[in-house]
């Protein structure tokens, strides 16, 4: 009773006050002023006085400008206090200004209620009523103690109408100032959390009122904050590490479980652990990493591309920052094209791909380049045998923008000297690549980055011919968030890829051939979050291609060879998608997706007409039509719808399922069993389908020992149709009917994969294992376009047994153990198998395709690794990695083939690239 009738008494003192408030006009005129000299001013001429905490008036910057002209003093405060965090209430002739928080005249009709406030899951009263706050702490400021455990976000407005409000910031470290990633936020009492990306931002949707905000983290101290959110605002966060950080080694990069994502067959790679696993000649190698994993293979050492769950190289679509990387690697297949050192994350979709993207049929590599330090200069590098790193990154407008630079380069042809092949040992390699991005936060609403790549390398294999071969990657990026649910990016991305061989002799058949590939993208992505069941992402984009299939002049002037000029192609590729994020319940999580895509083949083009009922050859041609710039020869498209479900048993094991269906308008044109640099792109158009493919895929996930332990398994099956395959004896290159050497066919895949992963703990890696079947069909009307008499056959990259055993012992927190091995069978080849006479000549006879396989391939590295001490206050922390690559000093074939000897017999032989073992030191820096 004593308590309702303080509150009257309380209360109608202040409705009295309120009734007495004086009259008294304003007249004053402000040119940037500040809030405390214009607040003397007018203590100074009117009666009014002010009541305030001056480190609030410190804090608020706002330089004040304007005329009033006998306005009241309400008036006036509004317009003066409209971009702060103060509120103010008037009591007579005195002004009280408040932080963050507002005093109410009126008190809400259950002020006094029989029983306890009763709040709703949200954290709002059940009637909706404005939040009651009493501000005792009048040292809280506009910049924020980082003791004080009560953080005002927003200023108080009691006539928004909003009921959630946008809450985002940064996670650091207090020591150093660098973004803390995966750092677990969670609201207490509430289903609402979210983890910092890897750049350390996070975002939450927060109630009005009162939130008890909950920051852990394995390696630092946890955190606990008050959270009284008034409007749309930003809270930094800055962490204190514990003591016994360096006890665990942290493999795991994603800060969601693997369980939780909707998202099946995806592979995020650890950028920074990836130091760890020994690889040849100590590089860093974000590929090689890669198909250590189930399902992403290689058709052998040192062979560049991929082959991810049974497709092709060329049905990966590989992003750096959203550009197209054509060839991503360097020295001959053995080392990756892109910069660990400048290179932020790794995703890999080998199994539901979002609706955002398009034009492959097998996988994504989404891989993003670092922002730059935006409070110090930083860098990062390393000298190893054959390569040497550096990274830099320089900040141009503290906590704003920055720029991040990085380059690498070989210094030696060494390595080619050690390799069995007596070719490789007489010629040279080297290579180098440079990138440089910018990243600017203009305000809390937009942002914007850009990068340029260059990478270019050369190498001999005779004394007569240099082959060279580039990329060079652009792409800009604005991202715009429009309010609290509706954000956006506008993407411009352009790539390209040429090679060039020249060919210089003593006699006159020198030549210059080339080959180039440019393709330009701009892209629109949306996202809108609906509520906390759907989210929704859309866009579109639109890519034109350019390819200049082929050059060949010579170089003599009394060269007999004739100049050759392949014609152009061109083509136009767009998408539009929608895709919604629909959380059913708790326990099931559903991604629908439908892409629509359409490519047009565009000109100038000289398309031939074939006649119909016979093979298509150059003898075939019964007409050809020219097409003008850019009028539309043909052009092919079609739905790509993309689903994918997740559902829990239980909070630690889930299942997973989806399907896709993909489309692809450009082939990769190679004769070699594996990538080659010299291989070219052909588009789309009359004579050439577009490949097509649909995949199906279930998974069980399952954590154990409070996540130290992460287990999958997976099966999918796959059915493609018009995959490219060549007739025997195909000749690709400078051939202006190069449709008539090509053969179209079906393709299926299937397999089952199994991994586990140990987060923590001295012992932590991963243990992969696949079954998979990658088979072919080309079957036709003609003896000509059928193989294997128009049955299935294993691909040239068909690999049954696949198993990776990627392990790290740390003794102490200085020194580990890491241990990588590999088991592969061996991947089909075509044998002769006899000979036979022919009008007097002897022929030889050969299998039916990939009917016999080389021998398994089997591969141990091991490598030690040793941390610098890990003093924070030192010039640069330092890691060195000394390893042995093959160990076992296995002489896994790299091919095989097979000469008829003198007496007429037929012998084969193999070819190993590294059949010794090789061993290395690199050191790493950072500072």
């Amino acid at each position: 009773m004593k308590k309702i009738l303080l509150s009257l008494l309380i209360f109608f003192s202040f409705q009295l006050s309120f009734a007495q408030n004086s009259n008294e006009k304003l007249s004053i005129t402000l040119k940037d002023e500040t809030l405390e000299n214009t607040i003397k001013r007018i203590e100074s001429s009117t009666s009014y006085k002010f009541y305030f905490d001056s480190a609030w008036l410190n804090s608020n910057k706002t330089l004040i400008s304007g005329t009033f002209n006998n306005v009241s003093i309400d008036e006036f405060m509004s317009a003066v206090l409209n971009k702060t965090d103060l509120n103010y209430v008037v009591i007579k002739n005195k002004v009280i200004l408040t932080l963050n928080s507002t005093i109410y005249s009126t008190l809400p009709s259950n002020y006094f209620p029989d029983e306890p406030l009763q709040t709703n899951s949200q954290g709002n009263d059940q009637n909706d009523n404005p939040v009651f706050y009493q501000q005792y702490d009048s040292t809280s400021s506009y910049s924020v103690s980082k003791k004080s455990s009560i953080v005002f976000i927003g200023k108080e407005n009691k006539d928004t109408t909003k009921k959630t409000f946008t809450v985002t910031g940064t996670v650091k470290n207090e020591e150093n100032g660098k973004p803390e990633a995966n750092i677990y936020i969670k609201v207490k009492n509430k289903n609402i959390s979210t983890s910092s990306d890897l750049d350390g931002n996070y975002t939450l949707q927060l109630p009005r009122g009162i939130n008890i905000v909950e920051i852990k983290s394995l390696s630092h101290k946890e955190v606990t904050k008050t959270l009284v959110v008034y409007d749309d605002g930003q809270f930094d966060i800055e962490l204190n590490e514990k003591s016994n950080q360096l006890d665990e080694v942290v493999i795991k990069k994603k800060g969601q479980r693997a369980t939780e994502t909707v998202v099946s067959g995806l592979v995020s790679i650890d950028i920074e652990n990836i130091k760890n696993v020994p690889l040849i000649l100590g590089e860093r190698d974000i590929f090689k990493v890669a198909t250590t994993f189930p399902g992403i293979k290689t058709t052998g050492e040192g062979s560049a591309g991929f082959n991810v769950r049974g497709g092709k190289e060329d049905q990966n679509l590989i992003l750096l920052d959203n550009a197209v990387v054509y060839n991503p690697q360097h020295f001959l297949g053995f080392f990756s094209a892109v910069n660990p050192y400048t290179t932020k994350k790794a995703d890999i979709y080998k199994g539901s791909i979002p609706a955002d993207f398009g034009g492959r049929l097998s996988s994504v590599f989404d891989i993003a380049t670092k922002n730059g330090n935006k409070e110090k200069i930083s860098g990062e590098g390393a000298i190893g045998p054959i390569t040497s790193n550096l990274t830099l990154s320089v900040p141009l407008e503290k906590n704003k923008s920055s720029i991040i630079v990085g380059g690498r380069a070989t210094y030696s042809d060494w390595i080619l000297k050690q390799l069995d092949d007596e070719r490789l040992k007489n010629s040279e390699a080297g290579f180098y690549d440079g990138i440089l991005k910018y990243q600017n936060n203009i305000n809390s609403k937009n942002a914007i980055e850009a990068m340029a790549y260059y990478s270019n390398d050369r190498f001999r294999l005779s004394s007569d011919s240099l082959y060279k071969y580039s990329n060079r990657l652009f792409s800009a990026k604005w991202d715009h968030t429009f309010n609290d649910k509706n954000k956006g990016a506008l993407i411009l991305t352009n790539s390209e890829y040429k090679f060039n061989i020249d060919y210089h002799s003593d006699d006159i058949n020198s030549f210059d051939f080339g080959y180039k590939i440019n393709e330009t993208q701009l892209q629109l992505k949306m996202n809108y979050k609906l509520n906390e069941k759907h989210n929704f992402s859309y866009g579109v984009a639109s890519k034109l291609y350019n390819i200049s299939p082929g050059y060949q002049h010579p170089t003599n002037p009394n060269a007999t060879l004739v100049p050759t000029d392949i014609n152009k192609e061109k083509g136009l590729e767009s998408a539009i998608y929608l895709a919604d994020n629909y959380k059913v319940s708790d326990k099931l999580l559903i991604d629908l997706g439908l892409r629509y895509s359409l490519y047009a083949s565009l000109g100038p083009a000289d398309v031939n007409t074939y006649e119909s009922g016979k093979p298509i050859s150059d003898a075939t041609i019964i007409d050809t039509k020219h097409y003008n710039n850019n009028e539309v020869v043909t052009t092919y498209g079609g739905l790509e719808p993309r689903i994918a479900a997740r559902y829990f048993f239980t909070e630690d094991f889930s299942i997973k399922a989806g399907y896709d269906v993909t489309r692809q308008y450009i082939h990769l044109l190679s004769s070699n069993t594996t990538q080659s640099p010299t291989d070219t792109w052909k588009l789309s158009d009359a004579n050439v389908k577009p490949q097509s493919a649909q995949q199906a895929s279930l998974g069980l996930f399952k954590n154990f020992g409070d996540d130290e332990y992460e287990v999958s398994l997976e099966g999918y099956y796959k059915k493609s149709k018009n995959i490219l395959d060549y007739k025997v004896g195909a000749q690709l290159l400078l051939n202006e009917n190069v449709e008539t050497e090509l053969l179209q066919g079906e393709g299926k895949a299937y397999g089952v994969e199994f991994l586990i992963k140990k987060q923590v703990g001295k012992l932590n890696g991963w243990l992969g294992y696949s079954y998979s079947r990658s088979l072919i069909k080309l079957d036709g009307e003609f003896n000509e376009e059928i193989v294997n008499n128009g049955k299935f056959f294993a691909s040239n990259f068909d690999k049954p047994h696949d198993l990776s055993a990627v392990l790290n012992y740390k003794f102490t927190k200085r020194y580990s153990l890491s241990t990588n091995f590999i088991y592969q069978t061996g991947r089909p080849i075509t044998y002769p198998i006899g000979t036979y006479n022919l009008g007097g000549a002897q022929y030889t006879l050969y299998s039916d395709r990939n009917e016999f396989r080389i021998p398994d391939y089997i591969r141990l590295d091991i490598g030690i690794n040793i941390e610098g001490n890990h003093k924070i206050k030192k010039l640069a922390h330092s890691f060195w990695n000394i390893s042995v690559y093959n160990v076992l000093g296995r002489n896994n074939p790299y091919s095989i083939f097979f000469v008829t000897d003198p007496n007429g017999k037929l012998k084969g032989y193999k070819t190993s690239i590294f059949s010794i073992p090789v061993p290395s030191i690199t050191y790493n820096f950072k500072f």
